[in-house]
């Protein structure tokens, strides 16, 4: 039997159908203020992938946030049949809440077929049983954080994480936008390989912008930081295991008007590039000093 957190992960990608292209769906609050992105993600590619046969696997996917989403409110997702060709399907999907379209969505499918191959290697870092597990914040740190801060580092979530060269992000140091995080889901699941597709995508939103902020020194956890995703684009290359330990190998090649781009690849622990991520986010410091911990 999974652990509860990985059972309730499974739950809120497993959505209810309602039409033949509409569905809903509910939110867990992981400690932020409103829906994590990546949820919302998720329960778009598991819509989409609820009404393309079988024989055809999502090999990339493009969304834009509009609107935050209501932790207490289900979201419907409409998805749109945009096309069926002879190797390639596209679905469009518009996720709903209180009657607004809070995130548009596209995602592309395609017939297995062979090909010419190549991939990056995978970047040379210690192997996850090498790297200590993260660990909470003693109680004395805890109790000077805001209410929304102690729910956010207190939860335990379904997926462990083991950031390669950690920065303590109540105190963040400046560092070049780079960084390596292996990750995996916290127990076994099945075979359905959709169900660890749309976990990957749940899971790929952790991380990037955030890699972003290196160069300033500065933080999400920081109270004067506003982040939040714009838009997020995920390419799916080979067959992964979510259960199964993956790096995720991130950097920012940019940031300026108050928005940060970051990417990601990500491998197998053999090396094997499975996907490759890229985001868009505000990065807004409200009262202007960027040097917080300089």
């Amino acid at each position: 039997m999974s652990a509860p957190v990985v059972n309730e992960l499974i739950d809120l990608l497993t959505l209810e159908r309602l039409e033949e292209n509409l569905f809903r769906g509910q939110s867990r609050d992981i400690g932020t203020k409103y829906v994590f992105g990546g949820q919302v993600l998720g329960q778009s590619l598991s819509a989409a992938q609820q009404t393309v046969d079988d024989e055809r696997t999502v090999h990339s996917l493009h969304a834009y946030f509009l609107r935050a989403g209501d932790i207490d409110a289900p979201i419907v997702f409409d998805v749109d049949r945009s096309r069926d060709g002879h190797s390639f399907s596209v679905r469009r999907v518009t996720a709903i809440q209180h009657g607004k379209p809070i995130l548009v969505f596209a995602a592309s499918f395609q017939k297995q077929e062979p090909g010419v191959e190549h991939q990056f290697h995978i970047p040379e870092v210690p192997q996850p049983e090498d790297v200590p597990p993260q660990t909470p914040p003693s109680p004395e740190v805890m109790a000077g954080l805001s209410a929304k801060m102690q729910r956010w580092l207190s939860r335990m979530g379904p997926f462990e994480m083991r950031p390669v060269y950690p920065r303590d992000e109540l105190n963040p140091s400046k560092r070049p936008p780079y960084q390596q995080v292996w990750f995996r889901l916290m127990d076994k699941i099945g075979d359905d390989a959709n169900m660890h597709r749309a976990m990957l995508a749940y899971a790929s939103d952790f991380y990037l912008l955030g890699t972003s902020t290196f160069p300033s020194g500065i933080s999400y956890y920081q109270h004067n930081v506003q982040m939040a995703s714009l838009d997020h684009a995920l390419w799916f290359h080979r067959p992964f295991r979510i259960d199964d330990w993956l790096l995720y190998s991130l950097d920012s090649p940019s940031a300026s008007g108050a928005r940060g781009l970051a990417r990601g690849s990500i491998y197998t622990r053999d090396g094997i590039l499975v996907a490759s991520v890229a985001q868009e986010g505000l990065i807004r410091v409200t009262d202007g000093h960027m040097e917080k911990s300089a």
